[in-house]
């Protein structure tokens, strides 16, 4: 049999490898044959069933060449598969860019520079392409591991390192555009991708310059920086890969970050991670921010046991992403950011509180104090936090956050607040009580109500007064300030600033409307727990100037902001009162702070004199302020709070001329058309539970107060008779009268210094035996009026206090001061 012979002559190969064949040069450096590979196109659109083959043949020979090192066959074999994928877009083609994608990978795979840049340029080229149909079953894990890989590069070469990472951000950023338009191939955005993609970027973007996190957001780069800067390319990535992300891959975009700037320690100081998030925020979609904020939140807990500066700096990075979200869409994140916020600044509070009680001598102790400032970091970044995200809310959501945030502050004795503080202390509690009102106050900061019920409801003024009565003057400053920016509804509180006699109230230019109908009915209902509390806030010994500064101011602002003719003279009976108590001195203060509530008086009678206009009435004050300037300088704000001036040792030699006259003030006023019956009711607060909660130190001096009736400072010569029958218009005038002997005088002195020197156990039994004999005489008295109902009220109290007297050995009252008091 003959012998069968094969023929090698190009002739008999496939017309497809002729083709493939006839591109390359015999030197590679004469580049591609354009004619050649004119004609192999042709061949490929006409006869795409063919293109599979050329790409498999093509591959064939690229892989020869590399593992060769011939680096010019190469580049011809990536040109004209290029020059393919461009013209050809049949059905027929996903063979080919099977092909075609081996052969980058195998250029990726190379240890030459040059060859991975050739092969990234390739897949950039093939990622812009828009194929007909999509390939579902084509995956792209190994692209990303290596352009992940490639933005890491170490090459010894600064250039080529440089040359290497930017084709690895171009090929990530092609991987990117080829797969997330597709939602049936979002496999990119699986965590295992995520993890390599988001860390390569950001490990680019750390050495771009940071711009000011305050300004807006971040400037997008120039096109000639993008091709040369590794760091603006990646930020550039970065950017386009979050403004594709959808609501159900926005997390797994995010998560990375975090464990990036953890990995890398950028949490302290936290430029980069603070440019990063604004990087975030402005690039995803406006209705995902609040997404992005509850990962914050969530990797707060779970950083909560790290270093103060590293929390703080988490914190810092939540005020940014907060600030971009105020403007847009927050979601239901609101109640949840002020929650962890608080939470965590309890946390601190907790911290530094264990620090102090841990610290010892010596270094320990410098230790000690330095994680003390840094929790005072943590806490200023969080105050910082809540008062920036609650100014920038609308009314009605920051309503919620005042009561939601009011709810949280501990007060002494009570359960109502929420904030767990058994592991703080009364150092901690006061700490953290005093952090809640500086939150508070910062929420508040420029919020006008239309009334004043809308910024004051009667469920959160009551929890809001109850630290004013406390015995932290840092604490009843803050609940000042928090008042007068709920009050202050027409920006009058920097015109007030500093308590002072203001020769022309109307220089101020004091802005005002007529008071509303709801805002009257406020008064009526709150007015006197207001009053209340400025009083006992004026007595407390532990007040310095900025007190009584703030107390003017609140004074000044009833006045403008709730005042009608009702209200004028009460506020002019709280004044007057408040000059009484200086002057009596019941609660044994100091001749400093007797003198600045006389200096406050004068300054707000000075104030109200003026806007109300009464001419009278601003001549009496302008009189008394006078003869203060030649005789008692110390009873004036100028000169108390601002000068080193001798204190007087007493006040009871001065001449009536420097104090404020009631019947003058009500002759004055009653001239003009106001009512002045009730200027000569002495005030009197009440006491309520809130004195026993808050643990003042005048408690027995207020209970003292409310048995007894307070005089005016200039007793009257009216002396009430001891035989004058005792009826209930007596009783009534009684009560309103405005003298009193020394006789009442001398009692009063006893009875507050038996309550305050007595064993508690003889003032609770002399207590319970009064009771007791007032149950019995109520009882006597109803007897009496019910079997004869023609006998008075007075007469049945005699009589029942003549047969009480048989029986218990004691007088009757012999007027109507002893009976007021016993009652």
């Amino acid at each position: 049999m003959p012998t069968r012979v094969y023929c090698c002559c190009s002739a008999l190969r496939p017309r497809y490898k002729r083709l493939v064949d006839n591109i390359f040069p015999e030197d590679p450096k004469d580049g591609l044959v354009k004619a050649d590979m004119e004609k192999l196109t042709f061949y490929a659109v006409s006869a795409p069933e063919k293109l599979d083959r050329i790409g498999s043949y093509l591959a064939e020979r690229l892989s020869r060449d590399v593992v060769r090192h011939r680096s010019g066959y190469v580049l011809i074999a990536m040109e004209a598969l290029d020059q393919l994928l461009m013209a050809c877009h049949s059905q027929s083609i996903k063979p080919f860019v099977e092909s075609f994608l081996h052969m980058v990978a195998k250029l990726l795979e190379s240890g030459e520079p040059k060859l991975q840049v050739l092969g990234t340029n390739s897949f950039v080229k093939f990622a812009n392409i828009e194929e007909d149909t999509p390939s579902y079953h084509r995956r792209y894990d190994f692209f990303v591991s290596r352009f992940s890989a490639m933005c890491h590069s170490c090459h010894t070469d600064p250039e080529t390192r440089t040359e290497i990472r930017i084709a690895g951000i171009r090929g990530i950023q092609g991987v990117v555009r080829k797969t997330v338009n597709d939602e049936l191939r979002a496999t990119i955005w699986e965590p295992q991708h995520m993890d390599k993609i988001v860390p390569s970027l950001l490990f680019n973007m750390q050495k771009t310059e940071e711009v000011d996190s305050r300004i807006g957001p971040p400037p997008s780069p120039s096109a000639t920086d993008k091709e040369e800067n590794p760091a603006v390319l990646a930020e550039n990535c970065f950017r386009e890969l979050l403004g594709r992300a959808t609501f159900g891959n926005m997390n797994n975009a995010v998560r990375p970050v975090f464990a990036h700037l953890d990995h890398h320690k950028l949490w302290d100081p936290n430029e980069f991670a603070v440019h990063c998030f604004k990087i975030i925020m402005y690039s995803i979609q406006a209705q995902y921010s609040h997404h992005v904020i509850q990962e914050i939140l969530g990797h707060l807990d779970a950083r909560k046991k790290d270093s103060p500066r590293v929390r703080a700096g988490i914190i810092q990075v939540l005020l940014e992403a907060v600030a971009i979200a105020a403007k847009g869409s927050i979601g239901p994140t609101v109640l949840e950011v002020f929650n962890t916020l608080l939470k965590h600044l309890r946390l601190s509070v907790e911290f530094e509180a264990n620090d102090l009680q841990g610290g010892s001598s010596g270094s320990a102790n410098f230790n000690t104090s330095s994680k003390d400032n840094d929790e005072k970091i943590v806490q200023n970044a969080i105050i910082q936090t809540i008062g920036f995200f609650g100014s920038n809310l609308p009314d009605y959501q920051r309503s919620e956050i005042m009561m939601f945030i009011m709810g949280k502050v501990p007060v002494f004795g009570t359960s109502t607040h929420t904030l767990d503080i058994s592991q703080l202390g009364d150092l901690g509690t006061r700490r953290i009580q005093i952090m809640l009102l500086r939150s508070l106050l910062m929420v508040t900061s420029g919020y006008k109500a239309k009334t004043i019920v809308t910024a004051l409801p009667g469920s959160f003024l009551d929890p809001l007064l109850s630290p004013s009565l406390m015995e932290d003057y840092e604490l009843r400053q803050l609940v000042l300030e928090v008042m007068h920016n709920l009050m202050d509804r027409h920006d009058n509180r920097a015109k007030l600033r500093g308590i002072r006699i203001i020769p022309d109230v109307a220089d101020l230019k004091i802005k005002r409307e007529k008071i509303c109908r709801q805002d009257t009915s406020f008064m009526k209902k709150n007015g006197q727990q207001l009053y209340r509390h400025i009083y006992l806030g004026c007595k407390e010994e532990d007040n310095v100037q900025k007190n009584y500064e703030l107390l003017y101011t609140s004074l000044a602002l009833i006045t403008i902001e709730l005042a009608n003719e009702e209200v004028v003279i009460d506020l002019i009976r709280l004044a007057i009162a408040l000059q009484d108590s200086a002057i009596i001195n019941e609660d044994n203060l100091p001749m400093f702070h007797r003198c600045g509530i006389m200096a406050l008086v004068a300054a707000y009678l000075n104030f109200v004199s003026q806007m109300i206009a009464v001419p009278a009435f601003c001549q009496h004050v302008s009189k008394v302020i006078e003869i203060r300037t030649m005789e008692a300088p110390y009873f004036l704000p100028e000169h108390i709070f601002r000068d080193k001036c001798m204190l007087p040792k007493s006040l009871e030699k001065h001449d009536k001329n420097v104090y404020f006259l009631t019947n003058k003030i009500a002759e004055s006023l009653g001239g003009s058309g106001y009512n002045v019956e009730r200027l000569s009711v002495p005030y009197v607060p009440q006491v309520t539970d809130e004195d026993r909660l808050s643990r003042r130190k005048s408690i027995v001096d207020t209970v003292s107060i409310q048995v007894d009736i307070l005089p005016n400072s200039i007793p009257s010569d009216d002396v009430v008779s001891n035989t004058e029958e005792i009826t209930f218009e007596a009783l009534k005038k009684a009560i309103d009268t405005s003298g009193m002997e020394e006789q009442e005088k001398e009692k009063r002195r006893l009875v507050i210094e038996k309550f305050q020197k007595a064993p508690f156990e003889e003032i609770a039994a002399q207590c319970e035996s009064k009771a007791n004999l007032l149950h019995d005489r109520l009882a006597q008295i109803l007897e009496l009026t019910i079997r004869q109902p023609s006998v008075s009220v007075g007469s049945a109290f005699t009589d029942s206090t003549n047969c009480g007297s048989k029986q218990n050995s004691r007088k009757s009252p012999k007027s109507k001061l002893e009976f007021a008091a016993c009652w």
